[in-house]
């Protein structure tokens, strides 16, 4: 139950349900976003929240998802449920866009991974769109709305026969035309124009018995009159009759699609309800994404446990307004569990009270609504079967109601419908009357809300009921941060201590004359003034322990750092030590035994030369040099090192690499176990744990190496790309051949296309059974680099050929 029955105006949910509206790309989803209503069952209220989390992952990752043609045919399917009706043109258009956009859809969560979109998977269970009735629609009408003219052998003839009647009309009438500029009986800059359909002239109204022919018309001055000439009365009269004759055969084609459409239309009904439900998730997901939403933890039972929090439309509107100089909204850790389930707020006016209770009640009617709330990793939320609010004036003139008597009338209903699955809000609890009685009635409220074991959060500045939180089980005490100093709101929530209204502190700070503050002081009690300066003492000493706090907390990370980098450098010197001993071992055996060798040489050359001087003087210089040769020679540099990737320490612009890969690329961003890295141009998403990141030193050394490779793999390139567009065809044979090698040969053949900059290609496949011409233009359809896909010309082929302009 939801009260009162404002609540979505009074709360703001009503802006969030405009704005999932205009993200709706269709009126198909708009009708679901109107229906969108409270959730209180968790199995059903997980299954809307893990749909609208798959579908934000899925953009999140780039995927071609169709977000085109999300048409709504509803009424077109009312009228082609009419025997004898037919369809126009327009909205047969409708239909076969969307269905080729459902299809579309369909095959992309069948080809996806099971694991990545499950639950947007099922959506498409008994949803079917039915391939030889998409084929008729295509036959009939191309992509760009219009009518083939090979949608039957008549059609085609009579458009041919039109074209080439309008033709020898032109051409007539341009004679007369020039004629009667010479004559001056036309304005020079005339031109033929239409009149009931017939092609005819504007002559000047003098002159119109000099032009023989039928007036049809004369324009509103009366000095022209439009005649069409009695040289063109046959050649119009032939047109006129080819067109009735058009459009009798276009009427026939599509009575006869029409009575091809109807048999289907029950489970066309089921898929466009499958389209507006995925433009429905699609824009809860934009709306995440806009928020910076995420799915929490969701539990069965009533709970609130969420981190850094932040109302909604409070942070749309602060990155909308404040774009140069960027304001963030103050995040809120809220937590309402069985120990601890109302939470009485209290602080000094404009201090955020009133923020903190309408963000508790926007973001868990979002959440049962199916929405993604904003807040952050390891939130967890619950579900409640009840939300009553309480907040501003709601007196009535017409119910003679003053403001405390209808807050006493919510109160009512609280108390006698609330019960432990119940979320109760009110703000400035007990206001409206004398504060005495107020505050008694509002503690004896709050008391009986505590035995129903509802749950709630309540703003208050009644001191009665921050005592009462104090010592009562199930209630505790929130603060709203204040500067004492400044006297300025932090807009922090502090829960376990009450706050304190700062009244007379402000009141001084403004400039109040000093008479009255004294006096103010003295009527407000001792004991009054010495709780609010506790309060202000206990917020101070707050501020100085955070400050300490934060302080000790950078110097324990420098620390912390300096400790990882002295590991990090210590780690890679006993690295580069165990490779250089292993290097300089392995040179030394080698070169002990390349000396061994030119040792025993030398020795048997002298012993060969029988110790001449000479000889012996040679043979002693060549093992010199050797020697110093081998002396001199380089170490060997110490290869590039890679290192274990670890999630808390990867940020976004980290080089890293797959486990055991070659490759690299940059990390784009990281959520938890799961990292987006951009390689080579191409988003993926992997395990963090897969992960490894990849040094500077090999990242120069790669970089040396392309600069390197770069002329001559350049040259080559364009030597090789010289020869495949000189060795190149624009025309692929594919008759005979099996679906899936003809599949793997058209998209070879494509992608050759395009790199090479052909501007029209065509495929052979002939006519058959259909399905090579199934596969080819399914595949064309989806490269975005096909500017069109037609039939090849009846005289060329037909329907058995496939022509595609490329972009």
């Amino acid at each position: 139950m939801i009260l009162p029955s404002n609540f979505e105006q009074k709360i703001g949910f009503a802006q969030l349900r405009e704005m999932l509206e205009s993200l709706c790309l269709s009126a198909l989803g708009r009708q679901f976003v109107a229906k969108m209503q409270f959730q209180s069952k968790h199995d059903q209220l997980e299954k809307l929240l893990l749909q609208t989390d798959e579908f934000r992952a899925l953009l999140l990752s780039g995927a071609d998802f169709p977000s085109q043609h999300y048409h709504d045919v509803h009424p077109h399917l009312v009228r082609a449920s009419l025997p004898g009706a037919y369809l126009d043109v327009p909205a047969f258009f409708a239909v076969k866009m969307s269905l080729r956009t459902i299809r579309q859809a369909l095959t992309f969560f069948t080809h996806a991974e099971e694991t990545l979109y499950p639950t947007l998977r099922l959506l498409g269970i008994g949803v079917q769109v039915d391939r030889n009735l998409l084929a008729a629609l295509d036959k009939v009408v191309d992509d760009e709305g219009q009518v083939r003219d090979n949608a039957s052998p008549l059609l085609s003839q009579l458009r041919q026969e039109l074209i080439n009647r309008q033709g020898m009309l032109r051409k007539q009438i341009a004679g007369i035309l020039r004629h009667a500029k010479t004559e001056g009986w036309v304005p020079g800059d005339a031109e033929p124009t239409i009149r009931g359909g017939r092609l005819v002239l504007p002559v000047i109204a003098e002159h119109k018995r000099r032009v023989k022919g039928l007036i049809h018309d004369e324009s509103a001055s009366g000095q022209t009159v439009f005649i069409e000439p009695e040289a063109v009365f046959e050649l119009n009269n032939d047109i006129k009759d080819l067109e009735n004759a058009y459009q009798r055969e276009l009427i026939r084609i599509l009575t006869h699609l029409t009575d091809q459409l109807r048999p289907h239309i029950p489970d066309l009904r089921r898929a466009y309800q499958y389209l507006g439900l995925l433009d429905f998730i699609r824009a809860k997901a934009l709306l995440a994404g806009r928020l910076e939403a995420t799915l929490p933890v969701l539990h069965p039972r009533p709970l609130i446990q969420w981190k850094k929090v932040r109302h909604p439309l409070l942070y749309l509107s602060f990155r909308e307004h404040f774009k140069d100089n960027p304001r963030e909204v103050v995040p809120l850790d809220m937590e309402l569990n069985p120990d601890q389930r109302i939470l009485l707020i209290s602080g000094p006016n404009a201090g955020g009270k009133s923020v903190s209770m309408k963000t508790v009640g926007l973001v868990q009617y979002m959440l049962q609504c199916g929405l993604l709330i904003p807040a952050g990793d390891g939130s967890e939320a619950g579900v409640f079967d009840d939300i009553f609010l309480d907040i501003g004036d709601e007196q009535s003139l017409e119910n003679d109601l003053s403001t405390y008597s209808s807050h006493l009338l919510s109160m009512k209903q609280f108390v006698t419908l609330a019960g432990k699955r119940s979320l109760v809000l009110i703000d400035e609890f007990g206001t409206g009357t004398e504060p005495a009685l107020g505050g008694a009635i509002a503690e004896a409220v709050l008391d009986q809300l505590n035995r129903a074991r509802s749950f709630g959060v309540i703003t208050t500045h009644y001191t009665n009921l921050k005592n009462f939180a104090e010592r009562t089980p199930g209630i505790v005490n929130g603060a709203m941060r204040y500067d004492p100093e400044q006297l300025q709101p932090l807009y922090r929530l502090e829960i376990g201590k009450p706050g304190s209204s700062f009244a007379i502190e402000i009141a001084r700070k403004i400039g109040l004359p000093k008479q009255i503050v004294e006096r103010a002081t003295q009527l407000v009690g001792k004991d009054k003034i010495r709780y609010d300066r506790l309060l202000e003492g206990l917020e101070k000493e707050k501020a100085d322990l955070e400050q300490r706090n934060a302080e000790a907390a950078k110097a324990e990370r420098r620390m912390k750092k300096a400790a990882q980098e002295y590991q990090d450098l210590r780690k890679h010197l006993d690295e580069t030590t165990l490779e250089v001993l292993r290097n300089a071992k392995a040179q030394a055996k080698l070169l002990l035994k390349d000396t061994n060798q030119q040792i025993e040489a030398t020795i048997a050359e002298i012993r060969s030369n029988q110790a001449d001087k000479e000889k012996t003087k040679d043979a002693r210089q060549k093992l010199d040099t050797f020697v110093r040769e081998k002396l001199q020679m380089e170490p060997p540099k110490p290869k590039a090192s890679r290192e274990a990737a670890d999630p808390k320490t990867l940020k976004p612009g980290d080089k890293v690499a797959l486990i055991g890969q070659d490759g690299y690329g940059e990390l784009i961003s990281i959520k938890g176990k799961t990292a987006e890295v951009l390689f080579g141009g191409m988003k993926t998403i992997v395990k963090a744990s897969q992960l490894e990141k990849v040094g500077r030193a090999e990242i120069r050394e790669r970089e040396k190496k392309a600069e390197k490779a770069s002329f001559s793999s350049s040259a080559s390139l364009g030597m090789d790309l010289t020869g495949r567009m000189a060795n190149f065809s624009p025309v692929l044979d594919l008759r005979g051949e099996r679906a899936e090698d003809a599949l793997q040969k058209v998209m070879a053949f494509v992608d050759d296309a395009v790199m090479l900059g052909i501007p029209e290609i065509k495929f052979l496949h002939g006519r058959g059974n259909g399905v090579l011409r199934q596969v080819v233009r399914d595949y064309l359809h989806r490269v975005r680099a096909a500017a069109s896909v037609a039939d090849e010309h009846a005289d060329r082929g037909g329907d058995g050929a496939t022509v595609a302009v490329l972009k």
